[in-house]
């Protein structure tokens, strides 16, 4: 190889290791033109490309080296990783095996083999994985998190706080754990030490969206009057409509708040008393003196299970509705025939990290077509396949945003949802509510109640045993078959 080409991928390395995805692609493909056959160029092109999501091209490019070099260990690791993107776990843990035969220390294809493990329902499996993995390095931070995430799976509440304790005497310091201590006591219901702990949140990469960088100081519940406070949206669309109830209570101690949310949320959370003006997320702010993260504001009052704001509706319906007239005509073609009017959500975001958990199969609902006298309108977005419910209408066409929903939602006399943003939609109206929750629940919803101190008009299911939705909905079918 020439000193010019071993500068090109040099060039790429460092492009790569400093996160310039598209200009690293770039310097690979320079070299690979020049360098056709080294198979771990190829490699490193198909791995870049798998973080950027396009896997067609990761796939080719890793079928490239392959063919180049059979035992090129970190193209056969990718090739797993592809596989597990593309859903297809048998071919991803046959790749992911081969490579530790190869090489038994091999971390990130024992990793990532304990992630596939995790997907296939294989939990044991997984941590035997992990174990062996922080055997050689009891430090690694990707495998005390999966071992945490197992953990929390099976609900192993000890295992998992003695592996918070044996990572701590690794580093004391990881602002992380002190995030998943956090977490583990909100799941418990310890507020507000929780609190506490969720803030280490905003110190560790990854776990904040969008990431911030306002120079107003942060506001920490002061009295503020005179001034101006920005209230900013983080994560998810249901953290908003979760934690803008504070609103009332932040306008409370001083001067104008201004409140960024989500485009698609920024008429509806206009309705949220204490809000004073709201500006879309990518929209010019205006001029501000203080600053905090909505999921931060639990911890600013120091909530506690007894002083949760849980007054419902903390949010009204907007002017403006799109379809008004269409929804009102299908609401009121249902009470004119005197049927019960149920709203239906059974999937989430396909983007979620746990949305194979969260989210049912449409045929699980079927059981609750023996239910006589009721009109089925289903809220679900993105999927295709419908449960086998009589005359089930499907409002997806007509939701254009949350005010639409909304209005729709205003129309129900109950609603029946996985853990989505309606389920926060719903309950922050006080819509009578059925959450449908996996056996583990995320920490907001906490672990056995049957209510949620957030919301009081909703009602929790949860499942018995990983999967099985069918005990969750015929305990909704018998509760509703006797109400």
């Amino acid at each position: 190889m020439s000193p010019s080409h071993s500068e090109l991928l040099r060039k790429a390395h460092d492009l790569d290791r400093m996160g310039k995805a598209e200009e690293a692609l770039t310097a690979y493909r320079a070299f690979l033109a020049a360098e056709p056959r080294l198979a771990a160029a190829w490699s490193d092109v198909s791995g870049l490309l798998l973080v950027m999501g396009r896997l067609d091209e990761a796939q080719e490019a890793c079928e490239k080296a392959l063919r180049l070099d059979p035992g090129c260990l970190s193209a056969r690791v990718n090739a797993g990783c592809i596989q597990m993107r593309c859903g297809d776990w048998e071919s991803a843990e046959g790749h992911l095996r081969q490579a530790l035969t190869v090489d038994g220390r091999r971390t990130d294809a024992r990793l990532a083999l304990a992630q596939c493990l995790i997907r296939t329902r294989d939990p044991k499996a997984a941590e035997q994985e992990v174990a062996r993995v922080i055997q050689f390095e009891p430090a690694n931070v990707t495998a005390h998190q999966i071992l945490g995430g197992i953990f929390y799976s099976m609900g192993r509440w000890a295992d998992f706080q003695a592996e918070i304790e044996r990572y701590r005497k690794l580093d004391s310091g990881s602002p992380y754990l002190v995030f998943e201590q956090g977490f583990l006591d909100l799941l418990f219901g310890e507020m507000p030490r929780g609190w506490e702990g969720h803030e280490a949140r905003l110190q560790v990469p990854g776990l904040v969206g969008p990431v911030r960088h306002f120079s107003q100081p942060t506001w920490r519940g002061e009295p503020f009057p005179g001034k101006t406070l920005l209230l900013h949206y983080e994560q998810g669309l249901g953290d908003t409509l979760m934690f803008v109830r504070y609103a009332a209570q932040v306008k409370a101690l001083g001067g104008r708040v201004v409140l960024e949310a989500q485009p698609c949320l920024a008429d509806l959370v206009a309705t949220c008393p204490g809000v004073d003006e709201v500006v879309s997320h990518g929209a010019p702010l205006p001029p501000f003196d203080l600053q905090v993260s909505l999921l931060s504001l639990p911890w600013v009052f120091r909530t506690d299970l007894d002083t949760i704001p849980c007054e419902v509706p903390y949010l009204d319906l907007p002017a403006e509705v799109p379809h008004r007239k269409v929804f009102a005509e299908l609401l009121a073609l249902a009470q004119s025939h005197g049927k019960s009017r149920i709203g239906l959500v059974w999937a989430g975001s396909p983007e979620h990290k746990r949305d194979e958990e969260r989210s049912l199969p449409p045929a699980a609902l079927g059981p609750l077509a023996a239910l006589q006298g009721v009109a089925w309108f289903s809220f679900q977005l993105g999927r295709s396949e419908m449960p086998p419910l009589p005359d089930l209408i499907s409002l997806a066409p007509l939701l254009s945003d949350f005010s639409a929903t909304a209005y729709a939602l205003s129309g129900m006399e109950l609603v029946i949802t996985v853990d989505t943003a309606l389920a926060h939609l719903a309950g922050a109206m006080g819509i009578p509510t059925l959450l449908l929750l996996p056996y583990q629940p995320d920490w907001r919803w906490m672990l056995e109640r049957e209510d949620s101190p957030w919301y009081p008009s909703m009602r929790i299911y949860r499942q018995p045993s990983p999967g099985d939705w069918g005990s969750v909905i015929q305990q909704v079918l018998t509760d509703l078959s006797t109400d």
